[in-house]
């Protein structure tokens, strides 16, 4: 097993929001915090010996002894918060890291990688443009990072949050989402589940997935004007196929998929 001073931060806060679904905190153990910007993502690690929960799949291969276990997470918390990191973190049974992590507690240890890095960030869409997040499930973690960060200085500029998930339970930060679209006049928060029939209580919002809110005008009614390449940029993150949907939609409107060589209007964050 990995040494104890290996496993160099401890587990702070940790809560299941929807079965299979986890917001934790994780605090470095004497050392500090890099600073890094909102939208990247941080290194988790475990070491194999480390239980797994109670609900995962057995491991058809033992993975191997004496290595650490590591898996990239988006980060959920303010870059302005370094005390400690948010993790939004969904359950894959038969995987190797995530039924390790599921099965930690409060005073925990674990291993995070003191390098935080990545490119699905806001510093390449201009300052004064609008920003449209679209995102399922646990791809909402990086835009949690940038509202926390920076949506009390967002000035004029409209910023809207697309969530698609299958059940209402499983749309993680859902009152703090609410809340931002109280307290500020700038942002607002749609969210769309698919699976509307499993719903204990009948749903009352819009159904159907996350890309139908675009094919619906739903943003142009919240703005009172269109989304287009000259006012606002879009960022993607979550299942695949919704990404590609995604790029071919916007792509029918004008939106080029950014890249450093060739900046667009299009972010996107394909993690898995």
């Amino acid at each position: 097993m990995a040494a104890k001073t290996d496993l160099n931060a401890v587990v702070q806060q940790r809560f299941e929001v929807a079965p299979g679904l986890m917001v934790i905190r994780v605090a470095p153990d004497g050392w500090r915090l890099p600073e890094f910007s909102p939208g990247q993502f941080a290194v988790l690690g475990m070491p194999p010996e480390a239980p797994r929960c109670e609900n995962s799949d057995d491991e058809e291969e033992a993975p191997k002894p004496g290595k650490l276990i590591r898996r990239a997470y988006s980060i959920a918390s303010s870059s302005a918060t370094r005390e400690y990191i948010e993790f939004y973190i969904t359950l894959v049974h038969s995987g190797a890291l995530t039924p390790r992590l599921f099965a930690l507690g409060p005073g925990d240890r674990l291993w995070l990688g003191p390098k935080i890095t990545g490119s699905f960030t806001l510093d390449d869409a201009p300052a004064d443009a609008n920003l449209l997040l679209v995102a399922t499930g646990t791809g909402l973690a990086p835009y949690m990072s940038m509202l926390r960060t920076m949506l009390h200085e967002a000035g004029e500029r409209r910023i809207a949050v697309l969530l698609g998930a299958r059940h209402s339970w499983d749309l993680g930060y859902q009152s703090e989402l609410l809340t931002m679209g109280r307290l500020s006049p700038a942002f607002s928060y749609q969210p769309i589940i698919s699976r509307p029939a499993d719903e204990p209580v009948p749903w009352g919002g819009i159904t159907g997935y996350v890309q139908d809110l675009w094919r619906g005008h739903q943003i142009e009614r919240e703005w009172g004007f269109p989304p287009t390449p000259g006012n606002t940029r879009v960022f993607l993150c979550g299942n695949p196929a919704m990404i590609e949907d995604m790029v071919a939609l916007l792509a029918d409107e004008g939106f080029r998929e950014h890249s450093r060589k060739e900046p667009g209007h299009v972010f996107v964050e394909r993690y898995w």
